[in-house]
């Protein structure tokens, strides 16, 4: 794992920890967030070319409630996450976000 890629996710467990990345009020979900910032962070972190996640990633992906943490997402980890490529990784593990479900500041159009 590269440097870059473990500052990312320092950075996003601090976020978490800290109550930034989920909407205040809002509960919390079901799933790993750890696991999902584990495995998946090189996914969608910014820059960066848009890859196929790792099985290990879409594991953890399809055990979480996408729907759920998708929605509850802050500016804060949008400033470090590129929404396009969540899209892309759930798509491509088997779990889509539905038309009009809302990831972030993305509304899902496809």
């Amino acid at each position: 794992m590269a440097i870059g890629s473990r500052v990312l996710i320092g950075l996003t467990m601090i976020l978490v920890i800290s109550g930034e990345l989920i909407v205040p009020g809002k509960g919390t979900c079901q799933g790993n967030i750890e696991g999902l910032m584990r495995e998946c962070v090189v996914y969608v972190q910014r820059p960066g070319p848009k890859v196929n996640p790792s099985a290990a990633c879409c594991k953890v992906v399809k055990r979480s409630d996408i729907h759920c943490t998708s929605g509850r997402i802050t500016a804060s980890v949008q400033k470090i996450i590129d929404m396009d490529k969540v899209v892309h990784v759930t798509t491509f593990c088997g779990k889509p976000l539905a038309h009009g479900t809302k990831c972030g500041s993305k509304s899902i159009t496809s």
